[in-house]
């Protein structure tokens, strides 16, 4: 079953990518007490995800934050060093890197995917959401090669 407005994001173990190496964050706490625009991309490093995606949310970062957003959350089926290596070079500190290397996050909301066909494996799917609280507030996932609905200008809209 896919995760919908109005759910709590499911309780599992991510990894942060951060300057001083992984740290591994329970996602309940993690997501509590804030408002997070949260993005997943299929892989971190490829085309869309690189060209679009990324720097997508970090021209509109001071935008999101005007409008209440306390951090903005990027996950990707990678590890913890393959996004905090996308972070240094396509990113920036407005950006928080969740690592879902085994893909348990994507499975517990539904919003996982088979990429086996481009030698991908398992990952996740495309979207964006905005979460309060560990709460689903807005979900945008798109459809498969798409790139519209979870942009931070689609976001910034709904908002």
């Amino acid at each position: 079953m896919t995760i919908a407005v109005g759910d709590r994001l499911p309780d599992v173990k991510l990894v942060k990518a951060t300057a001083e190496g992984p740290e591994q964050v329970q996602s309940s706490d993690y997501f509590a007490g804030k408002t997070v625009a949260l993005f997943a991309v299929p892989g971190a490093f490829t085309p869309t995800c690189s060209a679009k995606h990324l720097p997508g949310y970090v021209e509109k970062a001071d935008e999101l934050k005007a409008k209440g957003v306390d951090e903005i959350v990027a996950t990707s089926v990678n590890d913890a060093f393959v996004l905090g290596a996308w972070k240094q070079s396509d990113g920036s500190d407005d950006i928080t890197m969740l690592a879902d290397g085994n893909g348990e996050f994507a499975k517990a909301t539904g919003l996982d995917a088979d990429f086996s066909g481009f030698g991908m494996g398992h990952r996740s799917q495309r979207y964006s959401m905005l979460v309060e609280d560990g709460v689903v507030k807005q979900l945008n996932v798109e459809e498969p090669g798409d790139f519209k609905v979870s942009s931070a200008e689609h976001m910034l809209g709904q908002m």
